[in-house]
């Protein structure tokens, strides 16, 4: 069975191809991504009408490079799978659009993905999967969630932020820091120069006793130090970096061991943009060394969002038996899809 997957739920279009034997995981026969980076940065953000515009212009041609470079035709896709949500509205229906009109065409089903499902089973494509029941770390754009994992369809929410999420930590700190966008990678490239222990910054809710997360008060405390600095910033840029940084690892590194400890799982899996931090990856890789615990990542290539990840949780979903593709080619989008309302069916 070969998948064709489309995602377009914000500002990135990326197509691929994922062929399932039936046994095992599916294999990545090739994808292609384009990023609307530099677009964008002239506005500090996502400007959601040009990222619906650029996925039109870019899904086909995307389409195209993916199946000559897989050496397939698009008569030998089985099924088409697209992003159905969360994310932009607009960015949403283009890749649900297409994908519908090319099943349609073909005469192929069709199925809508949970954004989230395919950021969590991206890393079963690295050369490490992982083996089911695991915890799940999805810090992706708007979302930080600690998750149980018994198998595809699956997922049992243990914690999740109650405000900012990791990543939109990264991004207002960024900001505030006086950074370029996309604001988390330029921190954590100008955190590399600076003293992680230079500034005392909050780790809120670090001993509340539950899995949750904010990091609202971590972006004020930023603020305030941003404000003390003043004309003193410039240089003390790096170490601000550096602390605001550590202050998000820690959280993410302490929340997912007592998520661990709490399940007895022996398994963790980091999924999402967040997932390919550098300093994230040492710390956890050390601490579950200690602990001989397992951690497992997307490639980095995959951390972001991708084609390929929506192709292999379509052609997982449906190895496993819990969803059926469909031949009915009306659709919708859901922008706001929390996953713990994914449904088995």
């Amino acid at each position: 069975m070969i998948v064709l997957g489309i995602e377009s739920s914000c500002d990135e279009t990326g197509v691929a191809l994922v062929e399932s034997t039936g046994t095992g995981v599916p294999v990545l026969r090739a994808h292609a991504l384009h990023s609307q980076v530099d677009m964008h940065q002239a506005y500090g953000g996502v400007v959601p009408e040009l990222a619906s515009r650029d996925h039109i212009r870019r899904v086909l041609p995307l389409a195209e490079d993916v199946l000559a470079r897989a050496g397939c035709t698009l008569g030998e896709v089985d099924v088409v799978a697209y992003t159905r949500g969360p994310g932009l509205a607009g960015a949403l229906l283009v890749g649900a659009g297409v994908a519908c009109a090319l099943g349609a065409a073909l005469r192929k089903p069709v199925l809508g993905v949970h954004h989230l499902e395919g950021h969590l089973l991206s890393p079963f494509l690295s050369s490490d999967p992982p083996q089911f029941p695991f915890i799940a770390l999805l810090v992706s754009g708007g979302h930080t969630q600690l998750m149980q994992v018994e198998g595809v369809g699956d997922y049992r929410m243990l914690g999740e932020t109650i405000d900012d999420a990791a990543g939109e930590a990264f991004d207002k700190s960024a900001k505030l820091l006086g950074l370029g966008y996309p604001g988390g990678p330029a921190l954590s490239r100008l955190a590399e120069q600076g003293d992680p222990a230079a500034f005392r910054l909050p780790r809120p809710l670090l001993h509340s006793g539950d899995l949750d997360f904010s990091f609202a008060g971590l972006k004020t405390a930023v603020l305030t130090q941003v404000n003390k600095l003043a004309d003193a910033l410039q240089a003390r840029r790096a170490d601000l970096a550096a602390s605001t940084e550590a202050a998000i690892v820690e959280v993410l590194v302490k929340k997912s061991l007592a998520a661990l400890d709490r399940s007895g799982l022996q398994r963790i899996v980091v999924a999402g943009g967040v997932g390919a931090n550098r300093r994230l990856r040492a710390q956890l890789d050390a601490a579950c060394a200690k602990r001989g615990l397992r951690v497992h990542y997307p490639e980095l290539s995959l951390c972001t969002d991708n084609g390929a990840m929506i192709a292999l949780a379509a052609a997982m979903r449906l190895q496993a038996g819990v969803q059926q593709a469909r031949a009915s080619y009306a659709f919708d989008v859901k922008p706001r899809w929390p996953l713990e309302q994914l449904s088995a069916g």
